[in-house]
């Protein structure tokens, strides 16, 4: 039941002081046409509400969540108590910088840090998520070669494989995406990136390891080949979390790298935000990153405002909160443990995957990073069991379903990602139900076309939902009364 339904009119929480200055109301012009719907409850009845909503949710604290290409890890709880300190968690951006000076040192230090973890030389912080992120590294990238004079290079160079958010972001940026296919043993296809390397190119969007699991072998010689016609490498760090430690992005050659807090450094992951999306790049895109830099000297931490920015990606400094927590995570490993963390995600990805290839086909049957793709397309024509009715089953068995239908190359595929805060223990049950479902779909197909059945909303009409959603509440249908969500 809606928060709205649950509304009486008169009932109300006593949960802010009076207000103990003078009540100015808005003029006439300025006032609502009619008032503002607010649901009205009391303190216990909002508590249960929030409560329930919460028992009917799955999340990372309450069972196995292997969703491919996401990096649903284990959000440590000091990270919290770090951004709860009153020092952090009580400032103003607006405040002058002698009073906010261990902030900008916090600032500071991450940067140094996530350079040295990805090989760049600045970060910027204020992207406010991956997708962002990867928009400010395209426009760095455009804003170098326009500034050099160079106007002819308007395309990007994409990988088939690549997430979904690439290809937008490039197009937002004013690129054209030319797709670059791959080959068979799942990596680019080097003779197919040498035809589209033209003098028109001006980057290459790459995540490695890629979407499908899987560390190029020739990533030296792609991102020299984009180099030799004159365009940037561009390193999506979706899947950082399976080298960092161990490789960096600058090292393969890159030039600017995003990254994602939530996947590789234990921030809060999704429920609307707030995220962070850092942008990393070498010291000749420097001049033109987001003009809110921190720099330091004999005085303290200042501003530094370059001359060739491309502008505020977002106000003030980014989500800063998230950084805090980010800097903790990587404080509390440490260097070993930063390598420690991907080595270990990436050996239980292995373990999983062995586990389970000789019922489920692999898509790539080979050592894999910290994510593997399975192919579910002889499962299907021989029972007619999909990808989506194996994660349906999965649902009712208190696992949260592994990515579906991507990568786009894989047919049926579900892509899983057990990540390194995983136990063994976790990884032999979750083996032991995949198995489980398989039988269920030779014997009793029937069963997994319904699932899931224990859930607080079953098999759901997916496709009418896509196509019409219902995204307002509708108080006049409800009670006849006027008004809007």
């Amino acid at each position: 039941m809606l928060i709205f339904e649950k509304s009486r009119p008169g009932r109300h929480c006593s949960i802010l002081p009076p207000c103990d200055v003078e009540l100015i109301y808005p003029g006439e012009k300025d006032r609502r046409e009619r008032p503002l719907h607010l649901p009205e409850l009391s303190e216990g009845e909002l508590s249960r509400h929030y409560t329930e909503l919460a028992k009917k949710c799955h999340g990372v604290n309450d069972g196995f969540y292997p969703l491919g290409s996401c990096t649903m890890k284990y959000n440590p709880r000091i990270n919290e108590e770090t951004a709860g300190l009153p020092g952090f968690r009580d400032i103003h951006p607006l405040q002058p910088l002698h009073t906010v000076q261990g902030c900008l040192e916090v600032l500071k230090t991450a940067e140094t840090y996530l350079c040295e973890i990805t090989g760049m030389d600045a970060m910027t912080f204020q992207p406010a998520a991956g997708a962002h992120g990867e928009f400010t590294g395209l426009l760095l990238i455009k804003a170098y070669h326009l500034d050099r004079g160079d106007e002819k290079r308007t395309k990007i160079l994409i990988p088939d494989s690549a997430h979904g958010t690439n290809p937008a972001s490039a197009v937002m940026a004013g690129f054209t995406v030319v797709s670059i296919p791959s080959g068979p043993d799942g990596c680019v296809d080097l003779e197919k990136l040498r035809e589209a390397a033209t003098e028109e190119v001006a980057g290459l969007m790459l995540t490695n390891p890629n979407t499908v699991g899987l560390f190029d072998k020739n990533i030296l010689e792609i991102t020299r080949i984009v180099h030799e016609c004159g365009g940037l490498c561009y390193y999506d760090g979706a899947n950082l979390n399976a080298v960092m430690g161990t490789v960096r992005p600058g090292d393969m050659g890159f030039d600017v790298v995003h990254l994602n807090l939530h996947k590789t450094f234990s921030t809060p992951h999704g429920g609307g935000g707030p995220g962070s999306g850092p942008v990393g790049c070498k010291e000749m895109l420097a001049p033109f990153l987001p003009s809110i830099r921190i720099k330091e000297d004999e005085k303290g931490y200042s501003i530094l405002k370059e001359e060739k920015s491309i502008g505020e990606m977002k106000d003030f400094y980014g989500n800063f909160l998230v950084v805090v927590r980010a800097l903790t995570y990587i404080l509390t490993l440490g260097r070993e443990g930063i390598r420690e963390a991907s080595q270990n995600a990436v050996l239980n990805a292995n373990y999983l995957m062995h586990g389970l290839k000789d019922l489920y086909p692999m898509a790539y049957d080979k050592i894999c990073m910290h994510e593997f793709v399975m192919s579910l397309k002889d499962l299907k024509k021989e029972t007619g069991i999909s990808a989506m009715d194996i994660a349906k089953g999965l649902l009712d068995r208190g696992i949260h379903p592994p990515t579906m239908y991507f990568p786009l190359i894989v047919e049926e595929a579900l892509m899983a990602e057990p990540t390194e805060t995983e136990s063994r223990e976790t990884l032999d049950d979750a083996i032991q139900v995949f198995r489980e479902l398989y039988e269920l779909a030779k014997t009793e197909p029937e069963k997994l076309h319904q699932a899931p059945v224990t859930t607080p909303v079953t098999r759901l009409d997916e496709v009418n939902a896509a196509r019409h959603p219902v995204l307002r509440y509708d108080f006049e249908a409800v009670s006849g009364e006027e008004g809007q969500a």
